[in-house]
């Protein structure tokens, strides 16, 4: 049971995982975001890159495995990896138990705000376990929030077209979602 003064974690069923968020300050003065994880066997996201942010992952229980520009890595308990801004990358968790980790962002932009909503549409049934969008509709709501999110993060590929084409294809989609009322931060389900 969760205590009065944790801050709530946010299920995701398509990524296979469990959040929850909370801000300090680095030692710098800076914000950063808290990212507790608790991700699934077979769990975990695609690659993606965040052009302005650094993240740390601490992992403290499981072996979960993280790819950081080209090369996979597993780590353990007591281990640290650090994804440089800028660089595709991605994790997930091949071992059979829970993986617990802690991801480090600075600065935090938006992330809390994503993650909320792509977990918002994994609960709503609108996304695969790879995180895709399972319908027209989902593909709609999935191309409003990419493109509402599009300086924090780049969807990396594949199974997804590269950044270009992308960049193409997603703000007309997104276009036509709002058109039919699609909003980032209103996907509750």
């Amino acid at each position: 049971m969760e205590s009065a003064t944790e801050p709530p974690i946010v299920e995701d069923p398509a990524l296979r995982q469990r959040l929850r968020f909370s801000r300090t300050r680095d030692e710098d003065g800076g914000e950063v975001l808290n990212v507790e994880m608790w991700v699934d066997p077979g769990g975990g996201v695609p690659p993606h890159v965040h052009p302005s942010m650094e993240e740390r992952f601490e992992v403290l229980a499981g072996r979960p495995s993280f790819l950081a520009g080209r090369k996979w890595k597993t780590a353990g308990p007591g281990e640290t990896v650090v994804v440089p801004q800028g660089t595709r990358h991605a994790y997930r968790n091949k071992g059979s138990e829970v993986a617990h980790v802690i991801c480090r962002a600075r600065p935090p932009s938006s992330l809390q705000e994503f993650l909320q909503d792509a977990a918002a549409l994994g609960r709503a049934g609108k996304l695969t376990h790879g995180g895709l969008p399972k319908s027209f509709g989902a593909l709609l709501q999935s191309a409003v929030m990419v493109d509402h999110y599009r300086d924090m993060v780049v969807l990396g590929f594949p199974p997804l077209p590269p950044p270009a084409i992308q960049r193409l294809v997603i703000p007309p989609l997104a276009r036509l979602g709002e058109r039919r009322g699609y909003r980032a931060g209103h996907f509750a389900d």
